[in-house]
């Protein structure tokens, strides 16, 4: 189910995932709930019959594709859950029609929530919304009905499967009760061994196990996993994980799955990209299909300008320091327009993604695809910003003589640049130079008098001694690589020991998080005492120090 079998389709629902608004999205996914319980699997449909039932338009693009039921309901339920996901959550009240959520489902029928979500990769679509004030995930009631009419089947034996005795559940705690106190196995794992003996599949196992320690805290087998992991808990397995500590690795650590770790690493991930400012000049051209191509196509003479560039020579009189600013030719407006146009495009289609994007339920492959475009229109907006550097320099120079360091004023000007490029309209007609040269001169105008009035208050009478003095500031570059070539090292050499050691020094020296563990801190989250903490942690130390002298040399 996760393929589409017909390009056309998948056109279809990128189109309006990107373009149509959400009110417009929900009503196409009610028109396409209704096309699919008509849909027969031994006919075929034309496609631009199908998609004038969905969108109310009739395209004129593969006017002779014919679609086959059972390919067409297939990619019905893709289209349907794209236009989902894309969607955001909608107060259950504002729905039409009757909804079931995800607990309610599984009291009717009788079977778990991961069978349901088994379900959805079959074909179960279901909407965001939300409910007694919480986001969950909810299902038009006329969707399951068509949906269990089509699996009867299937949903039988998930029932009868599911349906535990309590003489089985009280096996499977017993079992499990043991193997935790005697194994120190993590859940995932002893769910997978239990399944084995009594021939059940581990959600089962799992999903009881778990839901008996939700209901008796007090009880609970594994206690550290009644409740959702802290946010210094994510951000340090983001870290950790960032560092090449494997998702195994970290699974074991906190008593998760390997599924729940990928999912953290995404949450936090989606965080940090949500957290980053994302600013762009609208133009009505973003929303229509049709002008996608020409948008993303290359600049207009691209090779003639590449062409240029290799042939660009440094004048002889030239600063070594200015050098770079003779390696990019000057951009004609056509240019200038289309990258400008180029740019803004590319952080507008981010930003639709970015209103979609739930950190909770974030996908790889969705944080991906954002951050690659505002990858493409950091590199768009890099070569507007170096092709126009030589403004600033001729800018500067003419304003040298009101200041006593040229190159102050073209740092100044630099970032007055970066300021112009973020807010320049192309869509006005001008050419970037003109306006980039107002905003540069007149941040001269403020910055230039201001600097002056600091030098004649500040004056001390000994600038010449103060600009003949070493400079003994530290290089911040230099700490930071340090920085990186310790933890490199560090973890290096914790590769040489037992995993239990690994994980108590890591703990004691507080290499992931902001603060160290104490001994009886340690000692508590292993099961044993104090001392015998103290004496693991020496131990330890002096077998990383034996194999820091045989091995690493060159570090001592």
């Amino acid at each position: 189910m996760n393929q589409f079998k017909h390009k056309a389709m998948k056109e279809l629902a990128d189109q309006q995932v990107r373009f149509a608004p959400p009110a417009r999205r929900q009503e196409q996914l009610v028109r396409a709930e209704r096309l699919l319980a008509e849909i027969e699997p031994g006919k075929s449909y034309p496609y631009q019959f199908v998609c004038y039932r969905i969108t109310d338009y009739r395209p004129t693009s593969y006017p002779d594709l014919v679609l086959p039921g059972e390919e067409l309901r297939h990619d019905l339920y893709l289209f349907m859950a794209e236009l989902s996901k894309s969607m955001p959550p909608v107060p259950i009240e504002e729905i039409d029609e009757p909804m079931l959520t995800l607990e309610q489902i599984s009291e009717q029928l009788n079977v778990s929530t991961k069978t349901i979500s088994r379900w959805r990769e079959r074909g179960l679509v279901g909407r965001r919304i939300v409910c007694n004030g919480r986001r969950q995930l909810g299902f038009a009631k006329s969707t399951v009905e068509r949906f269990l009419a089509a699996n009867q089947e299937r949903v039988e034996r998930s029932s009868r499967f599911s349906q535990l005795t309590e003489a089985e559940k009280e096996e499977i705690l017993r079992r499990a009760r043991r193997m935790a106190r005697v194994s120190g196995s993590t859940l995932t794992e002893i769910s997978r061994r239990i399944a084995r003996r009594l021939h059940r599949s581990p959600e089962t196992i799992r999903y009881t196990i778990k839901n008996f320690d939700r209901e008796h805290p007090e009880q609970a087998l594994f206690p550290h996993l009644t409740g959702p992991l802290s946010a210094e808990d994510k951000q340090t397995i983001y870290a950790s994980h960032r560092r090449g500590i494997s998702v195994e690795t970290l699974a074991k650590r906190f008593g998760r799955t390997r599924n729940s770790v990928y999912r953290v690493i995404n949450e936090v991930r989606a965080q940090q990209l949500l957290s980053q400012p994302l600013e762009y000049i609208y133009h009505p051209s973003f929303d229509d299909p049709a002008m996608e191509a020409d948008i993303l196509a290359p600049m207009p003479h691209a090779e003639e300008y590449e062409q240029q560039a290799r042939q660009m020579r440094v004048p002889k009189d030239a600063p070594p320091e200015m050098a770079a600013l003779y390696q990019m030719p000057l951009l004609s407006k056509e240019q200038e327009q289309h990258l400008f146009r180029q740019m803004n495009f590319l952080k507008y289609r981010a930003s639709l993604l970015r209103q979609a994007l739930d950190p909770a339920k974030a996908r790889a492959q969705d944080i991906k695809e954002i951050e690659e475009l505002q990858e493409k229109a950091a590199a768009v907006k890099d070569l507007l910003i170096r092709a126009n550097m030589r403004l600033v320099v001729s800018i500067a120079k003419r304003h040298a003589s009101q200041a006593d360091n040229l190159w102050e004023l073209i740092s100044d000007g630099n970032m007055s640049l970066l300021r112009a490029v973020e807010k320049f309209d192309f869509s006005r007609g001008y050419k970037f130079s003109t306006y980039a040269s107002w905003a540069i001169m007149k941040n001269f105008a403020r910055s230039i008098p201001e600097a002056k009035m600091r030098r004649d208050r500040y004056l001390t009478g000994n600038e010449e001694f103060f600009e003949t003095a070493p400079d003994n500031r530290s290089n911040e570059q230099e700490i930071v690589q340090t920085q990186e070539q310790n933890k490199h090292r560090v973890n290096r050499l914790l590769e040489y020991l037992e995993p239990r050691e690994r994980e108590i020094i890591r703990l004691r020296a507080g290499l992931d998080s902001d603060s160290e563990m104490t001994l009886e801190e340690i000692g508590k989250r292993f099961g044993f005492t104090k001392e015998r903490a103290r004496q693991l942690s020496t131990r330890i130390m002096n077998k990383l120090r034996t194999i820091a002298r045989e091995r690493f040399q060159e570090w001592m």
